[in-house]
């Protein structure tokens, strides 16, 4: 029996230089390979996916004890809050006497208190109030919404693989663009624009496989690129995405440095706005994994990197949803060309 195979230990050194940097515009072009058909199909596979109806709704730090938080999901007004055991209750945004804005009230000793006429919700079914079921996982905040997602409800929602917390550090990053989350997916799920609409984050893009095209990779892309540090330095890793339900693209690390980290996009439809185009939710979370030793200094700094964290992914969705939103302006006015 031969000896078991060790897990290669990364690099000493992360970075790379690169030897023959190529200036942005005599990069290889992607649109061949980017094929409007090979997008739509894997769109498709996605949103044929089941979602058991969950919901993001925030990132769980964003709700400590004793506060609300409130969202508009899908055109239906939810609060959340946390019990007396730190579980996070949901249910309905308006109060059920007369209409107050739960968000705006008050939460004593895990139970929230109505800040009209005090009605009192300790998180089941009263007066009316049906209660949400809701799930934190740690990172993110969800709700499921049966009646807006009208698919057969599941337990839980579909969580994807991640490091283990204690061994990570994380971070989450909330937008809101002016599209329908099926255009925040389909803007995921064509990794061909990285080096040429983020030239300042990646370098040296190449999509080594495409869902259809066989083997591992079957049903999801995988591509080898370099993140971008500082001129000719730069980290090159390989990675694969994914789409494990018709509102959430994941990108895991598969090797190079942060193997096993991943970066959750999740898409979440508010309501329209009030000239009734979409509005659509991004929340995004990074859970940044590494087997070097100087990692613990990482998670023990981990408040002052999340900002860096956030920062860095901001950067990104201000060209991503401007994709998004032209995506769907192009499909609500009949245009898109895909």
């Amino acid at each position: 029996m031969s000896a078991p195979r060790r897990r290669a230990r990364s690099p000493r050194v992360p970075v790379r230089l690169r030897r023959d940097p190529v200036p942005w515009d005599r990069q290889p072009p992607t649109w061949r390979e980017a094929k409007p058909g090979l997008i739509a199909e894997a769109l498709h596979r996605a949103s044929a996916r089941p979602s058991g109806n969950w919901y993001v709704i925030g990132a769980s730090r964003r709700l400590p004890p004793g506060q609300t938080l409130g969202r508009t999901v899908a055109g239906a007004e939810v609060v959340a809050w946390r019990d007396a055991d730190g579980l996070v209750r949901a249910g309905p945004g308006a109060c059920p006497h007369l209409g107050a804005p739960l968000r705006e009230s008050r939460v004593r000793c895990g139970t929230l208190v109505c800040h009209w006429h005090g009605l009192a919700l300790d998180g089941g079914p009263f007066a009316g109030w049906e209660p949400f079921p809701a799930f934190d996982d740690g990172v993110l905040l969800w709700v499921r919404l049966d009646r807006a997602g009208g698919e057969t409800p599941s337990e839980r929602p579909f969580v994807p693989p991640r490091p283990g917390l204690r061994d990570a550090v994380d971070a989450v990053y909330e937008s809101v663009g002016r599209c329908e989350p099926k255009d925040v997916v389909a803007n995921r799920l064509d990794p061909w624009h990285g080096a040429w609409f983020h030239p300042y984050s990646f370098v040296d893009l190449t999509v080594t496989g495409t869902p259809g095209g066989g083997g591992a990779d079957d049903d999801g892309f995988a591509v080898e690129v370099s993140f971008r540090v500082a001129g000719r330095v730069v980290v090159p890793v390989r990675a694969r995405f994914t789409a494990p339900e018709p509102r959430t693209v994941v990108m895991h690390i598969v090797e190079g440095e942060g193997e096993g980290s991943v970066v959750e996009t999740h898409a979440t439809p508010l309501g329209p706005d009030g000239l009734g185009r979409p509005r659509t939710a991004v929340t995004e979370a990074l859970v940044a994994a590494s087997d070097r030793r100087g990692f613990a200094v990482a998670r023990a700094a981990a408040p002052l990197l999340r900002p860096l964290m956030r920062a860095s992914a901001g950067r990104l969705w201000r060209d991503d949803m401007a994709y998004a939103e032209r995506r769907w302006e192009l499909r609500d006015g009949g245009r898109f060309p895909g």
